[in-house]
């Protein structure tokens, strides 16, 4: 595997766990997702998080609540959620990620808006569904926004997307760092665009930005914002191109999530 120089620097501010850490000290993630029409998507982040932090906390809609119950013989590293309980563990976890699998909708929005006004000061990655539906005014250097160029059109309500503009952009939501997701993947802060190459067709099929969201959030919970945008758009590219050697474009997001930690310690003991 071909890590490029830059990429190498920001792989080497990933931290491992401390040997005589304990329970809760690597990391307290809580995912904010879901819907009836698109129950799988956070399903994918909370996968593949808890595979990265201590513990995941997942709040969705009942029903998914229970399907996640249901779940736990596969999932035993969590706590489901109800929504009136999501102040106390917003306040307890270290990140929030909100918005896989939520739908396009009023209801979205006021969750969404509610929360990132309250907790302003909290580590948040705002992605999918609460990000269509996000006032940008709201968002904040402690944010990581995970857009495609669709979503980002949007948010910025026009069709250009030249870098110059996304810069131009950045200071109306307040200097948060923006993953742009595509072909090749681009970070944008204030400073610098770093460029992420990678991938292939197979990262068409939906789930994978659900799955790169958990990566960026799980990370997020113990690093900085600009370490974790760049690790997990290029963990999770590499992880397909590693899928795409053995199968070619035939995997699914579940597979991605299976490669992503195999990717993850490769790339960390080069």
């Amino acid at each position: 595997m071909r890590i490029p120089k830059n990429i190498r620097h920001y792989l080497d501010q990933v931290k491992l766990p401390a040997p005589a850490s304990h329970k809760g000290q690597n990391g307290r993630l809580l995912i904010i997702g879901g819907s009836e029409l698109f129950h799988a998507a956070s399903q994918w982040s909370l996968d593949i998080a808890s595979k990265f932090v201590d513990m995941v906390f997942y709040s969705s809609i009942p029903s998914n609540n229970e399907l996640v119950r249901e779940a736990k013989a596969s999932f035993l590293n969590g706590i489901v959620v109800p929504r009136n309980d999501l102040n106390a563990y917003i306040v307890e976890s270290d990140c929030i990620l909100i918005g896989p699998g939520m739908d396009r909708d009023k209801k979205t929005a006021d969750i969404v808006n509610n929360l990132l006004s309250k907790y302003a000061d909290k580590k948040w990655v705002v992605d999918a569904g609460a990000l269509q539906m996000v006032n940008p005014v709201l968002l904040n250097s402690h944010h990581i926004i995970t857009p495609h160029h669709q979503e980002l059109q949007r948010l910025m309500k026009s069709s250009e997307l030249t870098q110059a503009e996304i810069q131009n952009f950045l200071p109306t939501i307040n200097q948060a760092t923006l993953l742009l997701k595509g072909p090749v993947d681009q970070v944008f802060t204030k400073e610098e665009i770093i460029k992420i190459e990678g991938g292939n067709a197979g990262m068409t099929k939906g789930g994978t930005g659900d799955v790169l969201a958990g990566i960026v959030a799980a990370l997020y919970c113990t690093h900085d914002a600009l370490t974790c945008a760049v690790v997990g758009s290029f963990i999770n590219k590499k992880a397909g191109e590693s899928l795409y050697h053995r199968v070619g474009p035939y995997y699914n997001a579940s597979d991605l999530v299976n490669e992503v930690p195999k990717i993850m310690w490769a790339s960390l003991k080069r």
